[in-house]
């Protein structure tokens, strides 16, 4: 039985239908896979190499490929409901009674969005990396023991973590004691009588530093050659009471520089307690009148 013109045109209609509402909305889910398959490839092998010279592990930054991926499903879905006219009409109606509740979303996201950024700011640039010791402002300082997209992990001396907000890093000021050379120069400053032998309070303190295991010989060749001591010792000036001495003693990490540091008050106090040279301390003179 051979085709009418209507049944042609139903036929016609059928199939713009099909397209319409099966294969367009399967193009744009299939685009989509391949969309976020390439960028979640791309992200992997950045994420990797950052991870590595970050020393975290990469699967921390899983949370990441997860949100691009869902922004291109969510703009894949857009796409669909406006090419489906239903669900065009739909959506509008949707986005148009939801138009508040997105902006105080928005709102409350503010906060969030910033620290994403920021951490993608600290894993791009890298000021520090887990493992360091770092000094952030005058407040906060300690081993970054791990770092989010969100906050960054902070051990302190205490054994206390503090954790901090990415943005609130990317304002400070920071003091990274590993990112170059790990070695560090601790001052030993001490403060002996006017009566006491500078002489003999130099080479104590030489001694000691040099006794101490964790003393690190910083010299170069050319200092070596030029007969410049392990040890500098330098007069740093007059006080009210005291002459002012300052020793450079170097040691490998910034941690076993404040080891070595409080180790050596305590034995060069002892030391100078068996030479005779006096550490300082305020005198006061007491005048009772008889009224």
């Amino acid at each position: 039985m051979p085709f009418s013109i209507n049944d042609l045109l139903h036929w016609m209609q059928f199939s713009n239908r099909i397209a319409t509402y099966l294969l367009a909305p399967l193009g744009v889910i299939l685009l989509a896979f391949l969309v976020t398959k390439i960028f979640r490839r791309i992200m992997h092998r950045y994420f990797e190499q950052s991870s590595h010279a970050l020393k975290v592990d990469p699967t921390r930054y899983r949370f990441f490929k997860n949100a691009v991926s869902f922004i291109i499903f969510l703009l894949a879905f857009i796409v669909i409901f406006y090419i489906i006219p239903e669900l065009r009409t739909l959506g509008v109606s949707l986005f148009a009674g939801a138009g508040i509740l997105a902006i105080i979303i928005g709102f409350a996201s503010q906060a969030a969005f910033a620290n994403i950024i920021s951490g993608i700011f600290i894993v791009s640039s890298k000021p520090f990396r887990v493992g360091d010791y770092i000094k952030i402002s005058d407040d906060f300082f300690g081993t970054v023991e791990d770092i989010t997209l969100r906050h960054t992990v902070i051990r302190n001396n205490e054994n206390r973590r503090i954790i901090i907000p990415n943005s609130v890093i990317n304002n400070q000021t920071i003091i990274n004691s590993n990112i170059v050379d790990e070695k560090v120069c601790s001052l030993i400053e001490l403060g002996i009588s006017y009566d006491s032998d500078i002489d003999r309070a130099i080479a104590i303190i030489q001694e000691e530093t040099k006794k101490h295991p964790l003393f690190l010989d910083n010299r170069t060749e050319e200092d070596k050659e030029q007969g410049l001591p392990e040890v500098v010792v330098r007069l740093m000036g007059f006080g009210e009471s005291s002459v002012n001495l300052r020793a450079y003693a170097w040691a490998a990490t910034s941690f076993d520089g404040f080891v070595m540091r409080t180790d050596l008050f305590k034995s060069i106090k002892k030391h100078f307690d068996k030479e005779g040279i006096e550490i300082p301390f305020p005198y006061r003179t007491i005048v009772m009148k008889n009224t």
